[in-house]
């Protein structure tokens, strides 16, 4: 099966043609390791392990890999080692250590890879020395910069001019740059502040310069594909592939880039402010990891996706069907249908109709060959990893609550509110509390809930 991907150099869906089918190499972006991630970093963490065991099934398992990196150097853990009294070791260590249980609990394989930015700091002064010997970056006041002026392809894979940039983005005024789009590759620190030692100083490099080191380090000059959300492809994946080509004389970077998109909440922008921001970990004590993880694969990975409870509820009455249709089955061969879908551009939600099809023939016709296709194809997809009994034991807490229901009474016991009949309205809270719900009242509206 020949696969087509999504690929933002391009800006069209092209073939996949690995470099070597014997090592696959591919490499995602991953976390900053200062807190907790966010359910938006769910997406592409799910997103692109269903395209490693895409890769695993098509070429082999032992002919893939994939590294997800960890930063561990960033402004952002020193600030918040310093609010919290830890050491910046302590916060890396315990925020690292939450973010691959919460991944493995959304159903990913591991990586083959996981480097860590503080274990790749000699090859970043390496790479740095290099730039500046080419013309591609200069030495200011303690900083390193790369100068965007240097490389005349700068820009090609976000679409976007010079210009068009120094427009539409926050550029640091600095007065030891050359050009407002140049940016820092090393900067120096304070005493207190982490840092090695540099031709340049004592110091710690810049953010983008610790993927471009450590794909250099374990993949090599040129990978295969390089993922990421869609908010790092400027200015972060620009610099990447502006320092990996400079350094190695016009190499690309990756052959292929894929970007998956960004997530709301019930139909809001993530914001602190208005109370919808989840993390995935506290997401991960009220739902089942294999529920969060079929809600993101039901909206093709590229779409901007909605977080919904209603949809988080719509996965688990899916997973309940299907659990229940294969219990005691054996995993058979996954179908075609699903393998079609998978290798256009990661077509989940086609890949998830074609499951329901051998849903709706194990329902209304019987027999094992169906629902050993639907388990396999469902196992494909990082789902049905447990038992049936497992699943089922789970007692998961709101997965019988009528979401329709919950938000008819709301809108009864407001009426009832506004007109001053606070008898029936405190009846209609005492019906909704009765269904397992919390309701909270705020100058802004009335949320819910599921009751803990």
């Amino acid at each position: 099966m020949t696969l087509k991907f999504y690929n933002t150099k391009t800006r069209s869906k092209d073939e996949f043609t690995p470099i070597d089918p014997a090592n696959v190499r591919m490499y995602v972006c991953g976390p900053t390791v200062y807190d907790h991630a966010h359910i938006g970093n769910a997406r592409p963490v799910i997103a692109f392990d269903v395209l490693f065991r895409l890769l695993r099934h098509t070429y082999g398992e032992d002919h893939v890999t994939y590294a997800r990196n960890i930063t561990d150097i960033d402004d952002k853990i020193m600030a918040r080692a310093a609010r919290d009294g830890k050491t910046i070791r302590e916060v890396t260590e315990e925020t690292a250590g939450i973010y691959m249980e919460d991944a493995v609990a959304l159903g990913t394989l591991v990586p083959t890879l996981m480097p860590r930015a503080t274990e790749t700091v000699d090859e970043m002064i390496v790479m740095i020395g290099t730039l500046i010997d080419q013309g591609h970056a200069y030495e200011a006041e303690g900083h390193v910069l790369f100068s965007v002026s240097s490389m005349a392809e700068y820009g090609r894979l976000s679409g976007r001019s010079v210009d068009d940039m120094i427009a539409g983005a926050r550029v640091e005024v600095a007065p030891y740059k050359r050009d407002p789009m140049d940016f820092v590759l090393w900067k120096p620190s304070e005493e207190a502040e982490p840092g090695w030692e540099s031709p340049w100083g004592r110091g710690r490099p810049g953010w983008h310069l610790e993927c471009s080191a450590m794909i250099e380090k374990h993949l090599g000059e040129t990978i295969d594909i390089h993922a990421g959300g869609i908010d790092l492809v400027f200015p972060h994946h620009e610099n990447e592939v502006a320092q990996s080509s400079c350094v190695h004389h016009g190499a690309p970077l990756a052959n292929y880039w894929l970007h998956n998109g960004m997530l709301q909440v019930e139909g809001a922008k993530m914001s602190k402010s208005l109370g919808n921001f989840h993390t995935i970990h506290d997401l991960l004590e009220k739902w089942p990891g294999e529920a969060l993880r079929l809600q993101m694969l039901m909206s093709h990975y590229r779409q901007p996706i909605d977080w919904t409870e209603r949809s988080a509820r719509e996965a688990i009455g899916t997973l309940d069907s299907w659990y229940e249709l294969t219990d005691g089955v054996e995993a058979g061969e996954v179908p075609a249908g699903v393998i079609a879908a998978l290798s256009d551009d990661l077509n989940t939600p086609g890949a998830i109709t074609e499951l329901h099809k051998f849903r709706n023939e194990v329902v209304h016709k019987g027999g094992t060959d169906a629902a050993s296709r639907l388990k396999a194809g469902a196992q494909l997809l990082g789902l049905l990893g447990e038992s049936a009994a497992e699943w089922k034991a789970r007692g998961i807490a709101g997965a019988d609550i009528d979401a329709d229901k919950v938000e008819a009474l709301i809108a009864e016991r407001i009426e009832a509110r506004m007109a001053k009949d606070f008898a029936e309205a405190d009846r209609l809270r005492d019906e909704i509390v009765a269904m397992g719900v919390d309701i909270m009242d705020s100058p802004e509206g009335t949320t819910w809930k599921v009751a803990k």
